[in-house]
């Protein structure tokens, strides 16, 4: 699994896609650093953008992998070698690739400013920490998409319509329960439904540990309550780890499974 992961790995970092990946954010670190001129603002602004983006990409790399490496992947299901192995080594390839393209983009333009004589940096590290889980849970989710779908057309069309559900219509269908059943008591139930989307569970990690919970009305106090505290952290970075475990338990599985 280790080779394979080298070969996917090193296969796409030589691809123009990983280049443009990684200019992209080196630019806009540059630019946001430019304009803000103030390393806290900064990392506020690319919260919006990594929190929507960064899912996307992983998405899309994770769906376009699978698919343009098939003739490869059947090449090596025909060798002595484990599916999972094939699998899982292929996913993680992908995703440590985009991981590393992430965190230098974004990390060099922020180490030239001084982020590490910034009392910001614990919020940069927790940006690109929840940057790094969020693409390993949607390329795992997309690698399980291409797994289950053989024509790379609809493939492609459910993995934007999961990165579309849990980016935006999630939250619209939460919101209007909240409003629908704003009599009861909802702590409960608000915790457990950001919990079961990990966009919104990063989304409210960073703003917390950013200190502006309170745009977030009573439901940031509620948040501020629970994963303000060391158990809630806890609990939030052990569902981020099971929602890159899950889909992942889910390549390997499919992947003993499948009739290629």
């Amino acid at each position: 699994m280790i080779k394979i992961l080298k070969y996917s790995f090193y296969d796409l970092m030589r691809s123009r896609w990983s280049y443009v990946y990684f200019a992209f954010y080196l630019m806009l670190g540059i630019v946001l650093l430019f304009l803000n001129n103030d390393l806290s603002k900064a990392v506020i602004t690319l919260m919006n953008v990594i929190i929507i983006l960064v899912p996307l990409i992983g998405t899309i790399f994770g769906v376009m992998y699978y698919y343009n490496s098939k003739e490869f992947t059947e090449l090596l299901l025909a060798q002595p070698i484990k599916r999972s192995s094939i699998f899982l080594g292929q996913y993680l390839g992908v995703a440590l690739s985009l991981s590393m393209s992430l965190i230098i983009g974004l990390g060099l333009p922020f180490i030239f400013y001084g982020i590490f004589k910034s009392s910001a940096i614990w919020d940069f590290s927790l940006l690109l920490i929840t940057g790094t889980f969020l693409t390993l849970i949607f390329t795992a989710l997309a690698f399980n998409i291409a797994l289950y779908n053989e024509n790379k057309i609809k493939g492609f069309g459910y993995a934007i319509l999961l990165w579309l559900f849990l980016a935006v219509i999630y939250d619209g269908i939460f919101l209007m329960s909240l409003i629908a059943f704003e009599e009861y008591p909802l702590d409960t139930f608000s915790l457990v439904g950001t919990m079961l989307n990990p966009i919104d569970l990063s989304r409210v990690l960073i703003l917390l540990k950013l200190d502006i919970s309170a745009l977030l009305g009573y439901t940031g106090a509620v948040f501020q309550k629970f994963f303000g505290t060391n158990f809630g952290l806890i609990i939030s970075s052990a569902m981020l780890l099971l929602w890159v475990i899950i889909p992942a338990f889910f390549i390997q599985r499919k992947a003993k499974r499948k009739d290629f």
